[in-house]
């Protein structure tokens, strides 16, 4: 939970830790409150332990640490004493339950209907205070829960009339062949089609995923003795490959030739290439430094960077040792950056002074020092040079700071030499990553994930999308987003990769298709916005780009507009195969995923991936397909996330993930399913969903008719609510230059929402906006500017340019709901 005040300044009330600090203070609670006016300030309440008391001298000492320790703005204006702390703000029964009586014992709650009288809501109210912060979202959620089902009825689209982008290509895929033939002769099976392989391979998973390790050749010391316990149920997290004794780096690295590992570029650096021997080589002398200065199992790295090599040489040594890899994206501001690496308190942080993105020179050292200021677990800060003066540059006011050859000088014994690897043996859920999610809704949740992570490269890269050790794949993607650490691990398949620094587009109109053609790239990985910017910009290949060497594009990350698969099909190369993937921070790797030997349906992800139980269900968690449902994984898988890092007996994981569909694993995006090609079209989070007199719709259907507007360079669509918690869809247009917002482009886009959708999807309210909120990996952040326009708390330190946010508090136009 947050508090925000009206001058924008907003604060994770668990962050006030300085509260923890005064020992006679037993527990506290910070929530808002709000004036006929919907002013909003802060009220904190203190519960005293026994023995101690409520005076005005704590109040000022209290007041002082926040005001020292944050800002002045950060005050609470009121602190009272409370009696106790209360666990749960909000409870739902029917009128006649045992919780109902037992609440109303309490002097504190105060009963309130809502329009369905069959249920009552009971909300937290305390003496001195108005109204606790109860989230309208929250409301709406459980309340959806008991309230009759609405189904979204998708009779408006023709599903028969969905265009074929691509046809299928019969001599591609032979890994995903091979392993098929093997299965097929082992089991006695007969596998059609890809549906019925997918099919045995979720039917049958110890069998598939014992067969799965073998084919790819997993190096392990000792192989494991059962694949999975199916009796334990998913929400305890079944333990996979049980028995076996490996290392990720290990695998990671088992190329060691001469043929090219990793190609670097950037906006202001030469292209260099580094062969699978020379990066062994590295990872062994930064292993040997990490060594001698102390790392062990267990011990956390971060990093703090943007998209280079010293970042994989760094993760190979830390995963070496039993280490665990984590990291933070370089855009993100200090507190950002804070409120991520304070839950796992690395030991090394690996930063570098500046860098180049878009054009700009991006400082690092103020906000390092910021960082490693507010951050005592930090035992050495690894400052990478950028540039050959770089080392001139004073880092003496870092603490425990030095630049990274000096501290590498470990990694060389007395004779010059560096010490081959001893690739510490873990577990199969030894933890290897740490990632983060964006944190829009609250603190960023710390996922773990254990060797697990060697699979999205073997199952998604080599054998469903066909790479081979002569491909070679580009991403952009820096340490913080989970792609990162998917795309490192191409390695193990022995594939080369190019790490762009910075933006690879801007630098000209062709800058990005000259890379592609002069390093002959055979695979793109990009974000969706990168996608929409090619062709907004009108970044197009030349007549003499053949492109001959590119074979597939596959984008991500957020919603792919069917749009860009007419723009890589009709623009930029005919026989590419392009396709939406969609994978998120708790799979690391793709769930819904492409088989060539299938044809690509205009804004349709084909197939989903092997081993993976990926069901579009309603909210009953009943299977579906041409409605609107959420998305689940319904069996175990490795690839799942081992847990939340410090939530040492699963109840946070199991709440955030198997609490709305018990015993199945809640994604939280909304899809639908095509009943007759099978492809999932993916719709947006389940945050993201509007309703709107009795329609339920995801936001990209409004964004995909919008974008047909050539005066429209952005929109953003979501949901308003009123105190009867009825709901209105909210449309926000950024114009493009030179052309005026105005009534008739209104009236033309109500005419085409109502002609493609149905007249019920046309938000009631279009409006202009100067800007739209991107995060740091670009995606929209509805909900944030959904939770301005609601008067609700929200985190804005992964927007991208949070002045933007500016432009929705207090819009005239949705003043009166």
């Amino acid at each position: 939970m947050s508090c925000h005040f009206r001058d924008s300044v907003a604060y994770n009330t668990p962050f006030l830790f300085e509260v923890v600090l005064f020992s006679e203070v037993c527990d506290s609670l910070c929530v808002s409150q709000y004036n006929k006016e919907l002013d909003e300030r802060a009220v904190l309440f203190l519960k005293m332990k026994e023995g101690h008391d409520f005076n005005d001298d704590l109040v000022r000492r209290i007041q002082q640490a926040i005001a020292e320790e944050l800002t002045l703005k950060h005050v609470p204006s009121v602190i009272i004493q409370a009696k106790d702390i209360p666990v749960k703000q909000l409870v739902f029964a029917n009128r006649a339950t045992h919780n109902e009586k037992k609440i109303h014992s309490s002097k504190f709650i105060r009963r309130s209907h809502f329009k369905n009288d069959q249920y009552t809501v009971f909300i937290l109210r305390i003496h001195q205070c108005r109204i606790l912060r109860i989230t309208l979202s929250s409301v709406k959620k459980l309340l959806l829960n008991f309230l009759p089902r609405v189904t979204f009825e998708m009779s408006h689209r023709d599903f028969s009339q969905i265009p074929v982008m691509r046809k299928p290509d019969e001599n591609g895929l032979t890994p995903l062949k091979r392993l098929k033939a093997i299965i097929e002769e082992k089991y006695g099976k007969k596998f059609n089609n890809y549906s019925e392989f997918h099919k045995w391979s979720i039917d049958n998973l110890a069998e598939f995923w014992a067969e799965f390790w073998d084919f790819v050749g997993v190096i392990c010391s000792k192989k494991f003795d059962q694949v999975v316990d199916l009796s334990v149920p998913m929400a305890d997290a079944p333990k996979w490959f049980r028995g076996s004794r490996l290392n990720f780096a290990e695998n990671l690295l088992k190329y060691r030739d001469n043929r090219v590992a990793l190609i670097l570029a950037g906006e202001d650096k030469e292209t260099k290439e580094i062969t699978f021997a020379e990066m062994y080589k590295e990872a062994c002398l930064y292993t040997a430094a990490f060594r001698k200065f102390g790392i062990k199992k267990g011990d956390i790295v971060a990093c703090y960077t943007s998209n280079r090599e010293e970042p994989m040489f760094a993760m190979h040594a830390t995963t070496s040792i039993g280490a665990i890899w984590t990291g933070a994206l370089p855009l993100l501001g200090a507190q950002a950056v804070l409120n991520r690496l304070k839950q796992v308190n690395p030991k090394i942080l690996l930063t570098i002074d500046k860098f180049s993105n878009n054009k700009q020179e991006i400082d690092m050292l103020s906000k390092v020092k910021e960082i490693v200021d507010n951050l005592p677990s930090v035992e050495k800060v690894l400052i990478i040079p950028s540039k050959a003066d770089s080392k001139l540059r004073d880092i003496s006011k870092i603490r425990n700071s030095c630049f990274l050859d000096d501290f590498l000088k470990l990694g060389v014994d007395e004779t010059g030499s560096v010490p081959e690897i001893e690739f510490e043996q873990v577990s199969f859920s030894h933890p290897v990553f740490i990632s983060f999610t964006s944190g829009t809704t609250g603190l960023p949740k710390a996922m773990m994930h254990g060797c697990g992570a060697l699979i999205p490269t073997a199952k998604d890269f080599w054998i469903q999308l066909d790479s081979t050790r002569d491909s070679t794949w580009l991403s952009m993607s820096p340490v913080g987003w989970v792609s990162w650490n998917m795309m490192c691990s191409l390695s193990f398949a022995g594939i080369s990769l190019l790490l762009f620094e910075g933006v690879p587009y801007f630098l000209s109109p062709t800058y990005f298709w000259d890379i592609v053609e002069k390093l002959k790239i055979t695979n793109l990985f990009l974000p969706a916005n990168v996608c929409d910017d090619l062709e907004k910009y009108g970044y197009l290949p030349r007549k003499e780009h053949t492109l001959k060497y590119l074979k597939a594009c596959i984008a991500g990350g957020s919603i792919v507009k069917p749009q860009a698969y007419d723009f890589f099909y009709n623009t930029i190369k005919k026989d590419i195969l392009f396709c939406s993937t969609y994978g998120c921070t708790e799979i690391i790797g793709t769930a819904l995923n492409v088989d060539p030997t299938l044809p690509v349906y205009r804004g349709e992800t084909p197939v989903p991936t092997l081993g993976l139980d990926i069901q579009c269900v309603d909210e009953s968690g009943k299977p579906m397909e041409g409605e609107y449902g959420e998305l689940i994984v319904a069996k175990p898988s490795p690839v799942l996330l081992l847990g939340l890092w410090g939530d040492e007996d699963g109840t946070l994981r199991r709440k955030s993930y198997y609490s709305k569909y018990p015993g199945k694993f809640a994604i939280g995006d909304f899809a639908v399913v095509n009943p007759i090609t099978k492809g999932f079209v993916i719709c947006g989070r389940s945050d993201d969903t509007l309703k709107q007199r009795g329609t339920r719709f995801g936001c990209s259907e409004i964004y995909n008719i919008v974008v047909l507007f050539s005066e429209v360079s952005d929109s953003l669509c979501v949901s308003q609510y009123n105190k009867e918690m009825d709901e209105r869809a909210v449309l926000f247009l950024k114009m493009k230059e030179g052309h005026d917002f105005n009534d008739d482009l209104v009236r033309s886009i109500r005419q085409a929402i109502a002609k493609e959708l149905t007249p019920e999807h046309i938000p009631d309210v279009i409006i202009e906006a100067k800007d739209i909120p991107y995060s740091m990996n670009g995606k929209k952040m509805e909900i944030i500017v959904k939770n301005i326009i609601n008067r609700r708390p929200y985190y804005a330190d992964n927007v991208f340019i949070p002045e933007c946010l500016k432009y929705f508090l207090d819009i005239p136009e949705l003043q009166n709901f």
